[in-house]
């Protein structure tokens, strides 16, 4: 049978890429063609529209491939095409459960392209997305239908942030939410806002109030996505930031050397231009301001009433489906709130009363949510109870060691908070754990007991107070602390730089000498004004300037006492005659208030002054009087009261001191050991280490490892040179060895 000869139209026809390729090349002379195949497309999906479901397959093939053409097409002919992404719309809105997956998949990928060509907006194709989303049974098509809107949100905001968008889209997710609360559909919407979250697309209050609605919800996954977001979604946050800023650092110098060395190519130049762009990209965005990215806490509206609404529907309610595990990660959220706000929810505390004991499931957990629950407006009669309550529980003689330390951990973590909430008796009972032979008793109990030298001195025994406390309780320094009372905001550090200017001003009086004293006073009475030292000599006539009466003064006491008490005694008592220890803490009290103030409202600190006040704090963050083996431990407890307010307070930092008390077995301690080690499948040398090092960094070998390398047929005939070599050429040879030497090598670089 002869082959019949296809003719150049039909092979057009016949070949839908290439006639799109022709088509992009040339709109115009293919147009009738195009109409051609529109048509063909329109008869095919007539036919699909009157039985989806008895289409045969050569038929939902022929409309995918002429649907995948058209759409590729679509931007070249508008005109014709006016109907195409609106006659999709409606195939995939009316049949989408009756479609063939590859048919469903095309379409999709169709609206999306047409979205891409700017043929149809954002809007248009997410509002014809999201609702199949949430109503299909088909799981292969959520996934495909979430990572297409997904993508065009992120798309939509690349370059500037699209609000016109992100308004609508947030209020079709708040609406899905508050309008069927029982429904599953609300997943969705938990899903879609934590992605955009976490990729810092949306960072807005109108975001955290779809969380909020979410964890309000009637159906229990939504209730615990809506939960999980706001107790790790920032985190997840600064993760995903973190692994952007640590990608892997492009070396140019290295490509560069490559493109010297190695063969040119269209492919390697492109590959080099892009490498630049990609680093002058990322330098861009170091110098770019840093977002002020806000916790989702922070962003709340109505954080009291949000906090109420949560425990009184999930936890205090009997109607409440949500079971234990879950009732815990509602009771963080409301602990976490409760703590960062400061808000008064006082049937919270009753709640956790029955959950204090040891034999209850997850109890750190519940110690760490009340410890959070717990602020400096909490009343303390409502606290009392749960810290007895836990004394009685853990803390005893027969109970466990892992336990007892537990107990006393949480005790602590409650009171640095509120230190009202322990009465003398029984603080003075905990404090005698200190003596347990168990090392986590005896370190949680330390802990209550440094705690309380700090806030609460007077509540403990005077053989507990310790040197400094007791000093302080002598003297008068130590107030009592009462409820409700907050600390006057100041700028942290000040006095540290007050001090500071003073002695640099003495030093350089030091040095200029008695010579230039009488220009010097003058410079420095304009500066003691900023300082606010004019303010005491004002006070009397015969101090008008005379500074060597006070350089007298300190040289008197710096005869008799420490030179640090001999600075400040002259600036606070220079005008007084007062003789009793009280009065005179009084008058000084007064007098650094004066200055602090003075020094804040009166004088404009310079970048240098908050660099030097930045360093001076950084010094004074650890007690430099306390002796060497007590200086980490002191830091370390200021660190733990420090501790930000944002940070949560797990069941880990609970459990903290009772790891102290296990004894650790032998695989543990190997597992301990190998903790700090690099995986490694096998045994290598140091030199082998340091070889793949070196091949991982693109740095070659050196000229003694390749010629080691060579092949020895290769270095055969030198070999035989050198045999053949004369006693003269030999003695030439070691001459100009020995000459090369005194001269440091063939480069001559010797060192002088």
């Amino acid at each position: 049978m002869v082959k019949r000869k296809v003719g150049a139209l039909e092979k057009v026809d016949a070949d839908l890429p290439n006639l799109q390729y022709k088509i992009r090349r040339d709109p115009i002379s293919y147009k009738d063609d195009f109409l051609r195949q529109y048509r063909q497309y329109e008869t095919q999906r007539e036919l699909f529209m009157q039985a989806p479901s008895s289409t045969t397959e050569s038929g939902i093939v022929s409309l995918r491939e002429l649907i995948d053409f058209t759409s590729h097409v679509a931007d070249c002919y508008p005109e014709a095409t006016a109907t195409f992404p609106e006659e999709l719309q409606n195939i995939l809105t009316l049949h989408h459960k009756e479609l063939e997956s590859e048919l469903r998949e095309k379409i999709v990928g169709s609206l999306v392209l047409l979205r891409r060509k700017e043929v149809i907006n954002s809007s248009t194709l997410l509002s014809t997305l999201f609702p199949i989303l949430t109503s299909t049974p088909s799981k292969s098509l959520r996934t495909l239908l979430f990572q297409k809107i997904l993508s065009d949100l992120r798309t939509s905001n690349v370059k500037t942030t699209n609000h016109r968008l992100n308004r609508t889209i947030q209020t079709v997710l708040h609406n899905l939410l508050t309008s069927e609360r029982m429904s599953t559909k609300g997943i969705w919407a938990v899903k879609l806002t934590r992605e955009l979250w976490k990729r810092q697309i949306w960072t807005d209050s109108k975001a955290v109030e779809i969380m909020k609605e979410a964890s309000l919800a009637d159906n229990e996954k939504v209730i615990i996505g809506g939960v999980r977001f706001f107790l790790g979604g920032d985190k997840e946050r600064e993760e995903m930031e973190d692994e952007s800023s640590d990608e892997e650092a492009i070396d140019i110098g290295k490509l560069k050397h490559q493109m010297g060395i190695n063969k040119k190519s269209k492919k390697k130049a492109r590959a080099m231009e892009n490498a630049v762009s990609t680093v002058k990209r990322k330098e861009r965005k170091k110098k770019q301001p840093h977002p002020l990215n806000f916790s989702a806490f922070h962003l709340l509206h109505d954080p009291q009433g949000f906090a109420e609404a949560l425990f009184s529907r999930h936890l205090q309610s009997t109607k409440s489906k949500l079971n234990l595990e879950h009732k815990l990660l509602v009771l963080q959220l409301v602990s976490r709130l409760v703590g960062l706000h400061k808000l008064t929810v006082i049937n919270l505390y009753s709640y956790f009363i029955k959950y204090l004991t040891p034999r209850q499931q997850s109890v750190t957990s519940f110690l760490a949510s009340l410890a959070q629950a717990t602020h400096s407006l909490v009343p303390p009669d409502v606290l009392e109870p749960l810290v007895q309550k836990i004394a009685n529980e853990f803390v005893s003689e027969a109970a466990a060691a892992e336990v007892a330390s537990a107990g006393l951990n949480a005790i602590r973590e409650i009171c640095v908070r509120q230190p009202l909430a322990m009465n003398d008796t029984l603080l003075q009972d905990l404090v005698m754990y200190r003596k347990s032979k168990d090392k986590g008793v005896m370190m949680a109990a330390k802990g209550l007991l440094s705690l309380y030298r700090e806030v609460g001195a007077d509540m403990l025994k005077k053989r507990d107070r310790g040197k400094e406390a007791a000093m302080g309780l002598r003297v008068g320094d130590r107030k009592d602390m009462r409820y409700g009372e907050e600390a006057v905001g100041e700028i942290e550090g000040l006095d540290l730089l007050e001090k500071w200017k003073e002695e640099e001003k003495q030093r350089k009086l030091a040095v200029k000498g008695s010579a230039g004293t009488e220009a010097d006073d003058d410079v420095d009475s304009d500066e003691g004004n900023d300082d606010g030292w004019d303010v005491e000599s004002d006070d009397s006539d015969d101090s008008g300037g005379w500074i060597d009466v006070q350089s007298d003064v300190e040289i008197e006491f710096s005869d008799s006492d420490d030179d640090k008490p001999s600075k400040k005694r002259p600036k606070v008592d220079s005008g007084a005659e007062a003789n009793e220890n009280k009065e005179n803490k009084i008058e000084t009290a007064i007098e650094l208030e004066k200055k602090l103030s003075f020094l804040a409202t009166t004088r404009i600190l310079t970048p240098a002054d908050i660099a030097k006040l930045q360093e001076l704090r950084l010094a004074a963050s650890v007690n430099q009087h306390l002796p060497a083996s007590q200086r980490k431990r002191a830091a370390q407890q200021s660190a733990a009261q420090n501790r930000h307010v944002d940070d949560p307070l797990t069941a880990a930092e609970i459990e903290g001191l009772a790891t102290l008390s296990k004894k650790s077995s032998k695989d543990d301690k190997i597992a301990l050991a190998r903790e700090g080690k690099t995986d490694r499948k096998d045994h290598k040398s140091t030199q082998a280490i340091r070889k793949e090092k070196k091949e991982s960094q693109g740095k070659s070998s050196t000229n003694k490892e390749k010629a080691r390398k060579k092949n020895f047929m290769m270095t055969l005939g030198k070999a035989k040179t050198k045999q053949k070599k004369s006693l003269v050429e030999r003695g030439k040879v070691l001459k100009a060895h020995v000459e090369r030497g005194k001269r440091g090598g063939k480069r001559g670089n010797k060192g002088k």
